[in-house]
């Protein structure tokens, strides 16, 4: 049997207040007079957190716009910006939500590795370390802080540059950060964190490794969106180590249907990811029975709305778009079904599911 020998984020910084010791973490990564980047989500543009950054000689603040999920395009785009402006970077800080820590993990990659980051979408291509990348959540619930992929849609798919050089060489974590994280946005990027953890802990490819930070994160979800009756400091506290855990549960095992269906929808109708895997799970009752009607309690509970009758009208060569982006996710299909998955998730079973959404 052969184990796998996984790359791990290189230092992490956990505490409120931590993200003012950001410039004497990245003081020693400062490489001659190659500026330090910060991509930061175009959300906080105007927002006291920009004077907080600590800039240095000809360092640079680049606003990342995450309207929509990264693209390759995206990332080539601004790795090019910056091969053009400054040749070398001493490193790349992402601070943001999923998208933006995925964008800077991808940009860094595309600072050393040749051609376009389309070229990389897969298990293992990326051939090259990145510059210095660290990655700074303001929502929690992805797990983008700890793992090794950078979700991009491609030309022809959405799939991650999944490789041990993708991590982050640094993360910060500071609840503070995300304490003015719009209701519905918070709601959604924390389901994404409780999703994981449901289709890790069913999945096949769980061992006690996954299993041990998949329950603590799901035991923190349900804290935060099931026994507590109003959001407070503590929330942020919790969401933000069932983020860090659940992505650790994942690292070493994988995601599931939901995750599998949803690509498909971000493809086509660029659904952004924590609201697609929502309404995919929304309709997951015959793969994870309880967990779907935990789920839909905890969207009670929370008066949170989740979006019916996205895929009405959409014709048949849209349907098998989606259904192609969806059946490419090899790994996820087989932790959810098994080697067999092929026979059981067949192409008409997902156009129904995907007709159901």
């Amino acid at each position: 049997m052969k184990f796998r020998n996984f790359k791990m984020v290189g230092f992490v910084i956990y505490g409120r207040g931590s993200f003012d010791q950001l410039d004497e973490i990245i003081a020693p990564h400062r490489r001659d007079s190659s500026p330090m980047i910060f991509l930061v989500d175009h959300f906080f543009t105007n927002s006291a957190l920009i004077n907080r950054i600590p800039l240095r000689g000809n360092d640079k603040i680049v606003f990342a716009d995450v309207t929509n999920e990264p693209k390759t395009s995206q990332v080539d785009h601004l790795a090019n910006q910056l091969k053009d402006e400054f040749g070398k970077i001493s490193g790349l800080v992402g601070i943001g939500g999923g998208s933006t820590m995925d964008l800077a993990k991808a940009i860094s990659l595309m600072m050393t590795n040749p051609g376009s980051s389309a070229d990389y979408q897969g298990w293992d291509l990326v051939k090259s370390p990145g510059v210095y990348k660290v990655g700074i959540p303001t929502l929690s619930g992805t797990g983008a802080e700890v793992s090794r992929t950078c979700v991009l849609t491609g030309p022809t798919k959405k799939l991650g540059m999944n490789s041990d050089f993708t991590p982050f060489d640094q993360i910060v974590l500071d609840p503070e950060l995300t304490a003015n994280a719009p209701v519905n946005q918070r709601f959604y990027t924390g389901m994404d964190c409780y999703i994981h953890c449901i289709e890790s802990l069913n999945g096949t490819y769980l061992n006690e490794f996954s299993k041990s930070y998949g329950e603590k994160a799901l035991e923190l979800c349900r804290k935060v969106f099931v026994e507590k009756q109003e959001w407070n400091d503590e929330s942020d506290d919790q969401l933000m180590m069932a983020s860090y855990a659940g992505g650790m549960s994942i690292a070493y095992s994988q995601v599931g249907v939901a995750h599998a269906v949803s690509y498909g929808l971000s493809y086509l109708l660029g659904t952004k990811h924590g609201i697609g895997n929502c309404i995919v799970f929304d309709k997951l009752e015959e793969f994870y029975p309880e967990g779907v009607k935990e789920f839909k309690g905890m969207v009670a509970k929370n008066k949170i709305g989740i979006p019916q009758n996205i895929t009405n009208g959409l014709s048949e060569d849209q349907f098998n778009t989606m259904i192609n982006v969806s059946l490419g996710m090899k790994p996820l299909w087989e932790n959810a079904l098994g080697k067999n998955w092929e026979s059981v998730m067949t192409r008409e079973k997902l156009r129904k599911l995907y007709g159901k959404l």
